[in-house]
């Protein structure tokens, strides 16, 4: 689920360098689901 979101937000950070459309909410997004991808990497690592 969280792969799906990254790659969609990762789509359109790209259309945002192209169409210069809300580039400014797609890099806080693509950066919030980075930080939560990381994280949750991290704490998957700390319970196994």
């Amino acid at each position: 689920m969280l792969l799906t979101i990254a790659i969609i937000l990762l789509i359109l950070w790209a259309l945002g360098f192209t169409l210069n459309i809300g580039a400014g909410l797609i890099h806080i997004l693509l950066v919030i689901a980075l930080i939560v991808f990381i994280y949750n990497m991290i704490s998957s690592k700390r319970t196994v």
